[in-house]
């Protein structure tokens, strides 16, 4: 009897460590395809003399385009008002690799003297907005309070908040890392969005120069603002 109770219970623990296993598979596979898509970058233009400023690093030419506070994306363009955004893109010979890294990127604003650095496109995702989304209107009754019995509905009265639904921002989102600069060791061309943190007006920017330093040398691009 002692005997078959152990039995028992060795079955049951095999048949848990088996279920077990068997629904870490089922999460890990899971956690796979819910990954979000690699960064893939914008089309590169058909020349580096297609963007409005050119400069040579190496064998490496380097096209750019100043975009203010838009995010242009294949889907249309998004706004940000942390961050100013450059669109660039590097070209070489056939066949030609090169590693591109956010810090390769540097963009000096009206002459000051420390440049600002690129940052992930994930720091931008949280001040993206959509120009083309109209929040819907407030199906609350507006208030009817009067100050001083005077029948003047209360100016002072804060806006309402305005949610954007989930799926708004996670479309965002995923359209702000698709057009990134793409990282790592890329085959050329290859060309993308770079982010500089600036809340400044775009209208008061008098002078622009990115810089880049990376593998395949050194260039200074003078933007047009």
């Amino acid at each position: 009897m002692r005997i078959s109770h152990l039995r028992t219970g060795v079955r049951f623990n095999v048949a848990l460590t088996a279920a077990l296993f068997l629904c870490a598979q089922e999460q890990a596979t899971q956690s796979k395809d819910t990954r979000p898509a690699e960064t893939q970058g914008l089309p590169p233009r058909a020349a580096p003399t297609d963007y409005q400023a050119q400069g040579r690093a190496g064998a490496v030419m380097i096209g750019a385009e100043f975009a203010g506070h838009s995010v242009p994306t294949e889907q249309g363009p998004l706004t940000t008002e942390d961050f100013v955004v450059v669109e660039t893109g590097l070209f070489g010979p056939a066949g030609a690799h090169i590693r591109i890294s956010q810090d390769d990127f540097s963009l000096r604003i009206n002459g000051k003297k420390a440049p600002l650095p690129s940052q992930p496109y994930g720091l931008v995702l949280s001040s993206l907005k959509d120009p083309e989304w109209v929040p819907p209107e407030s199906t609350q009754p507006k208030s009817k309070t009067t100050i001083g019995g005077s029948g003047k509905a209360d100016s002072n009265s804060p806006p309402p908040v305005v949610h954007i639904p989930i799926e708004v921002q996670r479309a965002m989102a995923q359209r702000t890392q698709k057009a990134a600069l793409a990282l790592g060791d890329r085959a050329l061309p290859q060309a993308g969005l770079l982010f500089f943190p600036y809340r400044g007006k775009a209208e008061k920017i008098n002078s622009l120069e990115l810089t880049y330093s990376g593998p395949a040398g050194n260039a200074t691009l003078t933007l047009q603002p």
